[in-house]
């Protein structure tokens, strides 16, 4: 049996795990050394944290086996807020066992509490597993590139 719930301080070396492995799967860059305390101000630092993380054990206290992480944003097309989900990931091994719908459930409950209306994210063109999964669960798509710029 899976149990989503939201992280704990104590989740996050497991968090932080799942993350590298989010990159490799993704053929991205490793999250740069110090991840976890730069994660640990936004995911706890006050009552309404700036970051949601997730995660999904097998099992009460067992391990953790998938994360997805949201936060509060703001259309200025719509005017309106919603959720923004940044990651949802599952370990290798775990994906088709309905985890990551539960773990999309607890995403939307987020979304509700907050009052929100709906959640958007985005998912690489070549993960056709997410796509279907996504596609599944009733969600669409629209096709944008993502840019990034340092700023420094």
């Amino acid at each position: 049996m899976t149990r989503v719930r939201r992280a704990r301080v104590g989740d996050l070396p497991d968090l932080v795990a799942l993350i590298a492995e989010h990159a490799v799967y993704e053929k991205a860059e490793p999250p740069a050394d110090g991840l976890a305390g730069r994660l640990e101000p936004l995911l706890f630092g006050s009552p309404e944290p700036r970051l949601i993380a997730l995660v999904a054990e097998l099992g009460e206290g067992g391990p953790v086996v998938g994360y997805a992480t949201c936060s509060a944003e703001v259309s200025t097309w719509d005017g309106a807020e919603y959720l923004h989900m940044d990651c949802l990931f599952l370990r290798d091994g775990h994906r088709g066992l309905g985890i990551g719908e539960s773990l999309m459930d607890a995403v939307r409950a987020e979304a509700r509490r907050l009052g929100l209306g709906h959640v958007q994210w985005q998912t690489p063109v070549w993960n056709d597993g997410a796509i279907r999964f996504y596609r599944r669960i009733g969600a669409t798509s629209k096709d944008k590139r993502r840019f990034f710029l340092p700023v420094r």
